[in-house]
């Protein structure tokens, strides 16, 4: 997704000279052609990313549309006040780059790890949430972001679920996208592990059971009505995210259908449940030790559709 993002960033950059590319001493390789094409809309902050994201707050209150670029946990975290504080509270147009979502740098440990970042960033005013699951998807966000008002978090994964994109299809930030239809359950995912949540479906089809697959690529603004609809018209509703599953997609999603009187008959979050990553390896790797996989999504399925009808009503 990395180099599906800077190749679209090129593209705009070459007819709009207001897009300013901010990275924090990271992306050398990736960012080199840009680097050199657009002299004046580069810049290299060094490894001070909370001045990174100010300059990119000083440059946007001048007309600019600002990237800062950086792994998810530097760019998020370390610079959280600077992102409040200078850019959402002055709705600042700083789109803020997170590059390796999830477990994408597992091997580095939980210093890498960035499975608190969309319950933080959701919870800031005037602040657009975006997790592209796909590379069409990633691109097409990218443009969308740069002309959507106040901040913007992009959430860059390292995996994808490749291009699930049909053709004709329109992208629209805060519309989810239903990649599969199926009756009996909706899998609503957000990043790359969509296509653990697409393996999960083929599996669970070859056992009679259907299943609704969503790509939830904005998680705030949320889709709201695309969940009423699932509640309504499939027996249940599993969440899928690579990230904790405290105030994630699935707190967004079960907060949304809470407040609207909407129950779905069950509902269930795959994700992050062992507190921090503790355990160091590779994304797949590390989906297996969590469970955010395609076997814990099959094992959550056929679990709650195994019970009677009331009880999954009731619970």
């Amino acid at each position: 997704m990395r180099d599906i993002f800077i190749e679209r960033l090129t593209k705009l950059a070459e007819r709009d000279r207001r897009i300013m590319l901010i990275t924090g001493d990271l992306g050398f390789k990736v960012l080199d052609d840009y680097a050199a094409r657009f002299p004046q809309q580069f810049l290299n902050a060094g490894v001070a990313e909370q001045n990174m994201t100010g300059l990119a707050a000083g440059m946007a209150l001048e007309g600019h549309i600002v990237f800062t670029y950086s792994i998810a946990n530097f760019t998020f975290m370390r610079c959280l006040e600077q992102i409040r504080n200078d850019a959402a509270y002055h709705d600042c147009n700083v789109n803020v780059v997170a590059v390796g979502g999830g477990f994408s740098y597992g091997s580095l440990g939980i210093s890498h790890h960035a499975t608190e970042d969309l319950t933080i960033m959701r919870s800031l005013p005037n602040t657009i949430v975006a997790s592209p699951c796909d590379d069409w998807e990633a691109s097409e966000i990218t443009e969308a972001v740069a002309y959507s008002p106040g901040v913007s978090y992009l959430r860059l994964d390292k995996s994808t679920a490749g291009d699930t994109h049909r053709d004709g299809e329109e992208f629209k930030l805060g519309q989810a996208r239903v990649v599969r239809d199926g009756r009996h359950v909706t899998l609503a995912a957000t990043g790359g592990v969509l296509a653990e949540a697409l393996k999960a479906a083929d599996e669970l089809a070859t056992q009679g059971i259907t299943a609704r697959v969503v790509s939830v690529h904005t998680v705030k603004p949320l889709d709201v009505e695309c969940f009423v609809s699932a509640a309504r018209e499939t027996e249940g509703i599993i969440t899928v995210e690579e990230h904790t599953i405290d105030g994630g997609l699935g707190g967004a999603v079960a907060e949304s259908l809470m407040e609207l009187g909407v129950a779905p008959g069950f509902f269930h979050r795959v994700g992050l449940r062992a507190g921090f990553s503790s355990v160091v390896g590779s994304q797949d790797y590390l989906r297996g030790i969590y469970g955010i996989n395609s076997e814990a999504i099959v094992e959550a399925t056929v679990a709650k559709l195994s019970r009677p009808e009331s009880q999954r009503r009731a619970a």
